[in-house]
């Protein structure tokens, strides 16, 4: 019980602060080739634009993607209708004279089969993926073309900017910092474990075995392991999103993440075998697997410490330290007020998110699936 003790503590830290650690002890991964910008050609990119019924806001979207710095004639806009039921797609095809087309998926079979569909006719050498709710800077797609001049770059995903209602920045706290830097740290190794969803950019090889059931950030980085390369996050390749309308709905995005990303994992687990997919294969189990087992490894710690109180004085220390810690996170439940304060605020968003973790968990071994996509309200 006493080792179990320690080992469940280890692993209930692991993924959050050991991982990152070990990464910075790994060598950086270098470049093959020197590469000279002055002399790259430009290469013709597909931006495909992913919508399920957004009628509201896709003309918002289509009026940001023409604002697009990036040559006319080497920039191919699509927009990929997951068999969209309102105007969504009658507001696409009045922007036809301006070079924006319009791909139908036949059935509403997900986020995934819409982008397939958007592929299959694309005549890009990237495909980059949007979604509606992503307001994209009009140089971005100018920085993010320079970095496939590297060759061993399968592909790369934006950083996330958060605006609220009022244009201010938000989200700029110590997780999402945090989150940022690891995926710096990934980068600079065997490559990125999962994209941004929203807004990321792949080589067309790298596209060609598409999973339309499992998530196309989490694949697409699979995809460009097995191929050779790398996936990559670009700090100067931005991605705007305006947060949430209500808060309750990111508690529902993590759900819909995690159920999603074992999905994957579960339909390709061949990425688990380092001796298949190498350091990849350890970053998958470090950032992803071990990440999710957090909350139960926290809950078993938790019970190991109240069953052996007595037995020492380092118990009782982790009982303390533990209620303190919990206790935390229900004052700022319990209390908007409290929950201002930046280490209460840190503790709740911690504590929620692995609720969040373990409810996904639970939701998935029971049979639950989450392939056909709705886009949260913003």
């Amino acid at each position: 019980m006493e080792i179990l003790f320690y080992v469940t503590g280890l692993f209930s830290i692991y993924s959050y602060f050991l991982y990152p650690v070990l990464l910075k002890l790994i060598r950086t991964r270098q470049s093959s080739v020197a590469i000279d910008q002055q002399k790259l050609d430009t290469p013709k990119l597909s931006l495909i634009i992913t919508a399920h019924n957004e009628a509201a806001r896709v003309r918002e979207k289509l009026e940001n993607t023409l604002q697009i710095d990036y040559p006319s004639e080497l920039l191919e806009i699509i927009v990929a209708s997951d068999f969209s039921t309102d105007e969504t797609d009658a507001i696409v095809e009045s922007y036809a004279n301006k070079g924006i087309q319009l791909v139908r998926a036949d059935q509403r079979k997900g986020k995934e089969y819409a982008q397939l569909c958007a592929i299959r006719v694309s005549k890009g050498d990237i495909l980059v993926f949007s979604d509606v709710a992503t307001q994209i800077p009009a140089d971005a797609l100018t920085l993010l073309a320079r970095q496939f001049s590297d060759p061993q770059i399968g592909a790369l995903s934006s950083e996330d900017r958060f605006i609220s209602n009022n244009g201010g920045v938000v989200g700029e706290g110590a997780y999402v910092k945090y989150e940022m830097w690891l995926r710096r740290l990934e980068s600079e190794r065997a490559g990125l474990v999962g994209l941004s969803g929203s807004f990321f950019a792949a080589r067309r090889e790298v596209c060609e075995d598409w999973d339309i059931y499992a998530p196309s950030d989490f694949n697409t980085a699979l995809n460009s392991a097995k191929h050779g390369l790398v996936s990559i996050t670009s700090p100067d390749v931005l991605g705007i999103y305006k947060d949430v309308i209500d808060p309750g709905l990111e508690y529902r995005r993590k759900m819909r993440t995690v159920i999603r990303g074992i999905t994957a994992i579960a339909r390709h687990p061949e990425v688990l075998n380092p001796f298949c997919m190498g350091m990849f294969s350890f970053q998958v189990w470090s950032h992803k697997i071990m990440r999710w087992g957090v909350p139960w490894f926290m809950a078993i710690f938790l019970l190991l410490t109240v069953l052996l109180q007595g037995q020492g004085m380092i118990y009782t220390l982790a009982l303390i330290a533990q209620l303190a810690f919990y206790g935390l996170a229900l004052a700022g439940w319990l209390s908007i007020r409290i929950r201002k304060n930046t280490l209460v605020k840190i503790i709740y968003f911690f504590v929620q998110t692995n609720l969040a973790l373990a409810q996904a968990t639970v939701s998935f071994i029971l049979g639950k699936r989450m392939t056909v996509w709705s886009p949260s309200k913003r």
